[in-house]
């Protein structure tokens, strides 16, 4: 072996990897559609009649995805989507809002918790989560299209946080602490206070929005962007979404030395060795993700 050829991989141990390591392809979700193109996971909220509203049933269920995510083998970045027209409408007015009126105390906090701990899921996975947002995204259609890494819209989306119209505060799933941080403070409180619609156009001028793209196109470019980060660095890659969440909490001394760590760490991976010896040799780098 040359001295500009990186080592071959060392494989894992199996009692390592049992329980470890999943393998999401054949993911038996039910309430909404799940499938794994190449590397990447397409989540598609499936219920376009009615604009993809949200079951008891689907927020389970994408919180259980997302927390088996952090142990996926096969899965390197995923799109959220929703079927048809639009993106998410929020809670089923029918299957969740009326049956939460009923509710006391108690089994209400037990629903809040566990919306809120699918944004807990999609921050904690490590995979980057690429939100294709069309048409109408509501209430917690709005939480989830924030909760992703990024975000594709078209000029014809409709953002809207709506909690306060329906006589709710707008700290809803982790709203307050992360849309000031997408669109400053004075940005999210005006739209958290009146539950008022943010247009595309609007939303991808306030950084809400990466970029916009044709309907037509919307869930293409979402697919190749996510290919895109796919084929990186896909450590080093949930090693950054770490960092951008964990540093909300940290001293600029406190982050800079977390970086330090977490670089160092990175430094040791096969890719980062991978990644130099394709430049000495002037060839592109395949990365493994270890």
């Amino acid at each position: 072996m040359s001295a500009t050829e990186p080592s071959p991989p060392t494989p894992a141990h199996p009692a390592l990897l049992a329980g470890n390591r999943l393998t999401l392809a054949g993911y038996p979700a039910r309430h909404v559609l799940w499938q794994v193109a190449g590397a990447v996971g397409v989540l598609t909220l499936n219920r376009p009649e009615r604009k993809n509203p949200l079951t008891f049933e689907a927020y389970a269920e994408m919180r259980d995805l997302f927390r088996a995510l952090a142990q996926a083998s096969d899965v390197k970045a995923v799109v959220v989507q929703g079927a048809g027209e639009n993106f998410c409408s929020g809670g089923d007015v029918h299957e969740i809002i009326g049956p939460l009126v009923q509710l006391q105390a108690p089994e209400l906090l037990m629903f809040t918790r566990m919306t809120g701990d699918l944004v807990k899921a999609m921050r904690a996975c490590p995979q980057p989560i690429v939100a294709a947002v069309d048409g109408v995204s509501a209430g917690a259609g709005a939480i989830i299209a924030m909760a992703s890494d990024l975000r594709l819209g078209t000029a014809r989306s409709k953002t809207a946080f709506l909690f306060n119209r329906v006589g709710l505060a707008g700290c809803d799933m982790g709203a307050c602490a992360m849309l000031p941080r997408l669109v400053g403070q004075g940005r999210a409180s005006e739209l958290l206070y009146t539950g008022r619609t943010l247009g595309g156009e609007e939303a991808e001028r306030w950084g809400y929005f990466n970029r916009l793209v044709a309907p037509e196109a919307l869930a293409a470019q979402a697919l190749v962007l996510a290919e895109e980060l796919a084929a990186g660095p896909s450590f080093a890659n949930g090693i950054t979404k770490t960092m951008l969440h964990q540093e909300w909490n940290m001293g600029i001394d406190q982050a800079i030395e977390a970086e330090a760590q977490a670089q160092a760490l990175c430094m040791l991976t096969e890719d980062f060795h991978r990644a130099y010896h394709a430049f000495v040799t002037r060839q592109r780098p395949t990365f493994v993700g270890r």
